[in-house]
């Protein structure tokens, strides 16, 4: 599903007059999920799931290309689990 397909969506199951309104709901939503992940915040939504950021140690890599072993740093990743309402409506 595309951002606009989801936007079509959104504002046919909801209230809103036009996709316009849909999607800046949409853009508030990504935004407010990205700024409290950056502050460290976990985001749940009970029955979907939750995001948290979790830290990657440094590793060692292989460069696929050339075979040649490569340092990968430390950082932070996104990770999502799915809640049990989730899980069970897609079995």
């Amino acid at each position: 599903m595309t951002k606009a397909e989801l936007v079509q969506k959104i504002q046919a199951k909801s209230s809103l007059q036009t996709k316009a309104q849909a999607e800046s709901v949409l853009d508030a939503l990504v935004s407010t999920l990205i700024e409290a992940m950056k502050a460290g915040d976990s985001v749940t939504f009970t029955g979907f799931g939750s995001f948290k950021v979790t830290a990657r140690a440094a590793r060692k890599g292989r460069n696929p290309r050339t075979g040649k072993e490569i340092h990968i740093p430390a950082g932070k990743a996104v990770k999502f689990t799915p809640g049990k309402a989730l899980k069970e409506s897609v079995k």
